[in-house]
């Protein structure tokens, strides 16, 4: 048995019908490189089940402890059964992107059994008519409890669940996964064994939470002094918006895709980042999305970036290693490089945020024992108690680098892949940002009551990128007075005999006598700001 830290118990906690605490994502895959050129369902089964030998948790189910006294245990799944978690479903008519993004959405909002290990995986099929996807492409939706993984744990994910070349490779026997199943099957406890360790857990964390209270306050001091001195920014907040209502059982999910090139572009032409721009696309696209709809407010809204902290808190626990920052989004400037930049140095200044307190509100959930978190959570939730606070959160908008490696699946090529995030209380709208084989995803899953027109929004976005590209770009390919002049003389040496007048030969012919009139080069004209 493996006791969840204190995070990944937050999510486990929170868990509730209306807002599912799990994450996921989908890949589309080319059969054409898998051995004759087809997949079949049963392929994909006997892939995943070899790959489980590398993740052993992904075979272990949640036990919880008699009266929710202490954090909840890993433990294996003695009656495992791989096909329960891997199903085979296809598109309906007419099998278009629309009609994945629908699917997508119905079985995102669809809470797991927590009584089962705490993920499921479809193969879809029928993706017919979706353009620029290989002939009999298919897709595989995956999602998992967000107690086992984090975002930026993707990474890891995908590789163990995918082969790194065409030709799948069989593992060995299963020895290696008995092994490290040990860890969570080895003691077996029984509920009065597990009540005597949550006795022994609740003296040493009751210690460990006078503490925790003690260096909270100390914490918020120092953040209050830094905030005084202006050693940090004001924290960021904004108006709220339809995203910050409370969240209903059903979602929408769409996706756009953009080359990376562009991305990096952009970050080269204007000094920031990938992230800056990425934070900009969508902060651009909500401003159209809610200026349409007539409800873009005048001040900026604020949003919550996840952060990965794997790097700056050393060893722990937890599957989750992340924390999250509030920053400006500055939805209320119109003009996209000025946009991008105010972004660039709110994100700076958010930064500054990381260690403190106010970056880990997850902790609140999980520091405390089930009975007591969990029924405050569902208080929470049932009573709509996000209504009364006072600022908003817009939306979360995390970027995940993906693997820099081709990826297979029974033989099949990953093509494309989109990441499905969760929804939090009053916490309406989740963009995912996913780097992979040259392209960049952004898919935003949404509460269905709040934005019931999720294709509009992907135009929104599409054409905010396309404003930023525009504005980011513009005369980057244009010469100069200097590499004109350079050309013209390039083209004389071409040509033996042709003379060219350049400037400094028409000055010189001009002061050589009055006979000689060099006409004024006009001055050129500022183009206007677009």
């Amino acid at each position: 048995m493996k006791q969840l830290g204190t995070i990944d118990s937050a999510f486990i906690n929170l868990e509730h019908a209306t807002v599912p605490q799990h994450i996921g994502g989908f890949g589309i895959y080319d059969p054409s490189t898998a051995p004759g050129g087809f997949v079949r369902f049963k392929d994909v089964i006997a892939n995943v089940t070899q790959r489980l030998q590398k993740m052993p948790i992904f075979r272990t189910r949640l036990k919880e402890v008699p009266f929710g006294l202490d954090k909840p245990y890993w433990v294996e799944d003695e009656h495992f059964d791989v096909e329960f978690h891997l199903r085979h479903i296809s598109l309906p008519d007419p099998g278009d992107w629309r009609q994945l993004c629908i699917t997508i959405a119905r079985l995102h909002s669809r809470p797991l059994d927590m009584s089962r290990p705490l993920w499921q995986c479809y193969v879809i099929g029928g993706l017919d008519n979706i353009p620029d996807l290989p002939e009999g492409a298919f897709a595989i939706y995956t999602k998992m409890h967000h107690s086992m993984i984090d975002g930026a744990g993707s990474e890891s994910f995908m590789t163990a669940l995918h082969d790194l070349e065409p030709l799948p490779v069989v593992l060995e026997d299963e020895e290696d996964l008995d092994r490290a199943l040990d860890n969570f099957s080895s003691q077996r406890f029984e509920n009065l064994s597990m009540l005597g360790k949550a006795a022994a857990n609740g003296a040493r964390n009751g210690i460990s939470r006078t503490r925790g209270t003690f260096g909270l306050a100390r914490d918020l001091v120092r953040t209050a002094m830094k905030l005084r001195n202006n050693e940090l920014s004001e924290y960021a907040s904004g108006p709220k918006t339809r995203f910050d209502e409370p969240v209903g059982q059903h979602r929408v999910f769409d996706a756009a895709r953009f080359d990376l090139e562009d991305f990096k572009a952009i970050r080269k032409a204007t000094g920031t980042t990938i992230n800056d721009v990425a934070v900009a696309v969508v902060a651009g696209g909500l401003r159209k999305y809610l200026n349409f709809h007539d409800e873009l407010p005048e001040e900026p809204l604020a949003g919550s970036v996840p952060v990965n902290i794997r790097s700056r808190r050393g060893e722990t626990e937890d599957n989750n290693q992340i924390a999250a920052i509030m920053t400006n989004i500055h939805t209320d400037i119109s003009d996209p490089l000025e946009r991008l930049k105010a972004i660039s140095a709110s994100l700076d200044n958010a930064k500054g945020y990381i260690d403190t307190p106010l970056s880990d509100p997850m902790k609140i959930a999980g520091i405390f024992s089930p009975a007591i978190s969990k029924r405050m959570a569902k208080w929470y939730i049932d009573n709509e108690m996000t209504r009364r606070l006072p600022v908003g959160s817009a939306c979360v908008i995390t970027n995940v680098m993906g693997p820099r490696v081709s990826l297979y699946s029974a033989g099949a090529k990953l093509v494309q892949y989109h990441c499905t995030g969760v929804l939090t209380p009053g916490g309406g709208l989740f963009h995912s940002v996913f780097s992979f084989d040259g392209a960049v995803s952004i898919s935003a899953i949404a509460n269905r009551d709040a934005m019931p027109d999720p294709d509009f929004y992907m135009q929104c976005i599409h054409k905010s990128f396309e404003e930023l590209k525009q504005a980011a770009l513009s005369g980057q390919d244009k010469p100069s007075r200097r590499k004109k002049q350079a050309g013209v003389k390039a083209k004389a040496k071409a040509r033996p005999g042709t003379k060219v007048k350049t400037r400094a030969k028409i000055k010189t012919r001009a002061k050589a006598g009055p006979q000689v009139k060099a006409k004024a080069r006009p001055k050129s004209r500022a183009k206007p700001k677009s």
